[in-house]
């Protein structure tokens, strides 16, 4: 990343998502300098994804972030919470278990995104375990918190006989 490409590329981050025109401003002249930036195109996937639900054009975006570096830690997290919005779920779950072989990334994150889509699918069963391995993964107080109200919150929409299976099954592996 070259000086003035990092420079623009912060600029457009510091903006993102308060001032678009400025962070696009910003993030178009970054692309100049490096259109091949995986950072930048992730940044310009999330505000097609994000902000504008425009899940197709957000896509592009982030598979040339990945063709461009694959061992990106930003562009899987957030390619992957865009083909959950638009419901791309065999996609998203090839990207989370490439993702989750790629040295340094965030796996509880991952691992939340594994249990989003096993509860999106309807296997609340599944969705459960997946957020106990995201609480392994977990090394800050406010991700173990969030991840245990979110175990809460799938355990609340689980069918009653789910709920005494899912508790027995509990006991008996203790």
């Amino acid at each position: 990343m070259t000086l003035t490409k990092s420079k623009y590329y912060f600029e457009a981050l510091d903006n993102y998502p308060y001032s678009l025109p400025d962070c696009l401003e910003a993030l178009n002249y970054a692309l100049s300098y490096d259109p091949e930036d995986a950072d930048s195109l992730c940044l310009m996937g999330r505000i097609y994804s994000e902000m504008l639900d425009d899940y197709e054009k957000a896509k592009l975006y982030f598979e040339e972030a990945m063709q461009c570096d694959l061992t990106n830690l930003n562009t899987p997290k957030y390619y992957i919470k865009c083909l959950l919005d638009n419901e791309d779920f065999q996609e998203a779950e090839k990207l989370i278990n490439y993702s989750l072989k790629i040295k340094g990334i965030d796996r509880s994150t991952l691992w939340f995104y594994r249990a989003l889509l096993s509860e999106m699918r309807g296997s609340f069963v599944n969705a459960l375990k997946f957020l106990n391995d995201a609480k392994q993964f977990s090394y800050n107080k406010e991700m173990l918190e969030f991840l245990k109200a979110r175990e809460q919150f799938v355990k609340s929409k689980m069918p009653k006989k789910l709920k005494k299976k899912s508790a027995k099954k509990k006991k008996e592996t203790h």
